[in-house]
């Protein structure tokens, strides 16, 4: 049956253009949500998927103590202030927001976003009214957001704060986005690496998705180069105590902001470890079908496991004296029934959930009610691990072989990270555009009135037939302390002619920009006609001329 569904699926891909995550939708409702009913998988677990889970973009959650730069973060990725988002020294953000694309601004509280068929929160319903008034999504439009979405979080208690009550399960709550998501940020402050209570329980409630955890050690310009190596040393030991496991997480270490940078000793070192980050975030829409591919097998032998425990406790229960204590006894020897299971079975310790967390959800259920082990449904779980999930590795292969030449997570922080001379590869290597073009508009050049003072700094940089080459204006650019992505952005703006090199209007707009940016203001996506410079307004439109930048 297995073999005779896997080629019918491959010839249906092949057919009707079928993707992988139709696929995996087709084998969980055919094969695996059967067996999550049949041994109430939900009332222990976590709730059974719709369609909608399959469907969503990449999501990443950004998780951190209170005040170690959450917000600010997802305003660096995003190169803009998102609605009710609000930084501080003070625990500012008190709600889960998912930030997700629109085009109209709005903001959907929770109890309405659960009850939406499109969303992928309808789940987080029996969290109830506490939590739902405190969870909300952001809508508006974004080009990082075509891509991706982000969950925003409350910041985690200090060990001063661990009393306070939330009014709802908050660990449970981020284990539920720690199993739906395709990233997980955890920030940490370099002058705040205390572990409290809910920190540790936090840490504990993100276990088994150590493969989608990443570690920022954030704010780590405001510290020189001897400090950041203790505080990073003792990052990584108070980690390792917290996941109980010889090894941890990889932590990248950074400023994540548009403030200039404090300390600059490690700029270099910054830089290399941001562009490792936001490549791997920049990839995430690639990798969303083998993400949910491998979330689906974990989740299948999940329920192979707690299939075969509840039908054992089916078994040893009495038909009818002694239940109680029976009961009682099942769940002390919890234990040992598992790895019994394990030897019968050939079951991975691995595969089995946390025992403590299951003895306590076994208290308040009637094992008479359990139901035996069904071998038929046994057997198509089997076939789903075994042969129905190798069919569908082709068809990935396929698609990510069609992904490669896609461009991943474009716009805001990552329009300035793949050209120029910020980026790490040939700065000087150009598809110079060609053609004329009508004159863009009449308007007048916004920085013509500071041009002289940008045009002393522009000669003493000493250009030579008229322009600065990249690594000229590199070396100036950087004493603004700027961040490397920031000046990127600016560099990818100011450069309208494609060459690698700036004239004097191209470096004064570039002077105009860096002063805006320490300003606090953002930068545009792209360069509006006022600032396009006047000689460059007969060659190209503003728009095309970036356009061929980036695919330069």
């Amino acid at each position: 049956m297995g073999r005779r569904w896997g080629a019918k699926f491959v010839m249906s891909r092949r057919s009707e253009g079928l993707t992988v995550t139709e696929g995996l939708k087709m084998l969980y409702r055919q094969k695996l949500l059967p067996l999550e009913k049949y041994y109430s998988f939900s009332d222990f677990h976590s709730p059974s998927l719709e369609d909608a889970e399959f469907d969503n973009k990449p999501m990443i959650l950004v998780v951190g103590q209170y005040s170690t730069g959450k917000t600010t973060f997802i305003r660096y990725l995003l190169e803009q202030d998102y609605p009710g988002g609000r930084t501080g020294p003070e625990p500012t953000t008190d709600c889960f927001t998912a930030i997700m694309h629109g085009d109209i601004q709005r903001v959907i509280p929770g109890n309405a976003l659960v009850v939406d068929p499109n969303k992928p929160f309808r789940k987080l319903n029996p969290f109830g009214n506490t939590f739902l008034n405190r969870f909300q999504c952001v809508h508006f439009p974004s080009q990082v957001l075509e891509s991706i979405s982000i969950i925003d979080t409350p910041g985690i208690l200090s060990s001063s704060e661990k009393r306070i009550s939330r009014g709802y399960d908050f660990p449970a709550v981020l284990h539920w986005f720690a199993e739906h998501v395709d990233r997980i940020i955890l920030l940490c402050d370099a002058h705040k690496l205390e572990l409290s209570d809910e920190f540790s329980r936090t840490i504990t409630a993100l276990r088994g998705n150590e493969d989608k955890l990443r570690v920022v050690l954030n704010k780590a310009d405001m510290v020189d180069s001897q400090q950041l190596m203790r505080v990073y040393g003792a990052l990584m030991w108070s980690l390792g105590k917290v996941f109980h496991t010889p090894e941890v997480p990889r932590v990248y270490i950074g400023s994540f902001w548009s403030a200039p940078l404090r300390k600059t000793d490690n700029r270099r070192l910054f830089q290399q470890e941001e562009e490792d980050l936001f490549a791997d975030i920049q990839n995430l829409p690639r990798n969303s079908a083998l993400r949910k591919l491998n979330d689906l097998v974990k989740r299948a032998r999940l329920v192979r496991a707690h299939a075969h425990i509840i039908s054992s406790l089916k078994e040893e229960m009495p038909l009818i004296f002694r239940r109680d204590n029976k009961k009682r006894d099942l769940i002390y020897d919890l234990p040992v029934i598992f790895s019994r299971i394990q030897q019968q079975h050939q079951i991975s310790p691995g595969d089995f959930p946390d025992c403590a967390k299951m003895q306590e959800r076994l208290m308040n259920h009637d094992f008479t009610k359990f139901k035996a082990l069904k071998p038929k449904l046994i057997v198509n779980l089997d076939e789903l691990l075994t042969n129905d999930i190798a069919k569908l590795m082709p068809l990935l292969r396929q698609e990510e072989l069609e992904a490669a030449d896609q461009p991943g997570v474009q716009g805001g922080v990552f329009l300035g990270m793949d050209r120029g001379p910020f980026f790490e590869g040939n700065p000087f290597y150009y598809t110079g555009p060609s053609g004329e073009c009508d004159e863009i508009s009449g308007e007048s050049w916004v920085v013509s009135k500071d041009k002289p003072k940008y045009d002393e700094i522009f000669y003493n940089l000493s250009p030579h037939e008229g322009k600065l080459s990249g690594t000229k204006v590199k070396d100036w650019m950087v004493r603004t302390r700027l961040p490397s992505s920031v000046l990127g952005r600016i560099w990818k703006l100011s450069d309208v002619d494609c060459d690698g090199m700036l004239d004097d209007e191209e470096f004064a707009l570039a002077s105009h920009l860096i002063e805006v940016k320490l300003e606090g203001f953002g930068l545009p996506p792209k360069l509006p006609s006022h600032l396009v410079p006047p000689s460059k307004r007969r060659r190209k439109a503003s728009n095309i001329e970036n356009e061929d930048c980036e695919n330069a």
